[in-house]
């Protein structure tokens, strides 16, 4: 039976993350969100904190045709000792999430994963946004800042994300046709986003 994969992109404090943990749960398989930090590292070499550095952070336009160049002879993340530090980071992610999805059935939160797995079938791919006084009101409580504090960080994380995904991927970050299903947590709630994905999956 063919691995079924769930991507979720999402707005900064839309609750794309608790969506997908409890969508994983309702399904009875694994969300992967800063997880597959862990295993890009391992499965690398490269450290952990090397990861976070630079995780969900654009890059030079060399390694963007050096993923796609399949007659490169690039072999893995080792393939090129002086391929500077942030690409092997992006590249070492890119190969995590297709070895994942190899591996088992699951969702995964971020991390240009739709774009990863564009040559895989049973792959879903959802994004997740919200109203901005829902959002701000959220990231506040939950990182224990000012609203207007809340609001700068929102605004800097999403266009770091939409910087990264518009880069790598042929699609836009955040438009709705660049998904399979695009929902506002604001009007669904988060119980109801995971119910309208479950039953888009019984859909398909």
């Amino acid at each position: 039976m063919q691995n079924r994969i769930i991507t979720i992109g999402r707005e900064f404090g839309s609750g794309g993350k608790l969506i997908g943990k409890k969508l994983a749960a309702e399904l009875g398989i694994q969300c992967y969100d800063k997880e597959l930090l862990a295993i890009a590292s391992k499965e690398s070499g490269l450290s952990a904190e090397i990861f976070e550095t630079h995780d969900e952070k654009p890059i030079n336009s060399f390694f963007y045709n050096l993923v796609l160049d399949h007659s490169s002879g690039y072999q893995g993340v080792g393939g090129y000792v002086e391929m500077p530090l942030n690409q092997k980071v992006f590249l070492a992610q890119f190969e995590s999430i297709q070895n994942l999805a190899r591996q088992e059935s699951c969702v995964i939160v971020g991390r240009c994963a739709d774009y990863a797995l564009e040559s895989f079938q049973n792959v879903t791919n959802i994004f997740i946004c919200g109203n901005l006084e829902d959002k701000v009101n959220r990231v506040a409580e939950e990182f224990h800042l000012t609203k207007d504090k809340a609001l700068d960080l929102i605004t800097k994380t999403d266009k770091r994300r939409a910087n990264y995904y518009n880069y790598y991927s042929n699609k836009k970050w955040g438009v709705a046709s660049t998904y399979d299903l695009t929902m506002n947590s604001s009007v669904l709630g988060i119980d109801g986003c995971v119910n309208m994905i479950l039953h888009f999956l019984s859909l398909k």
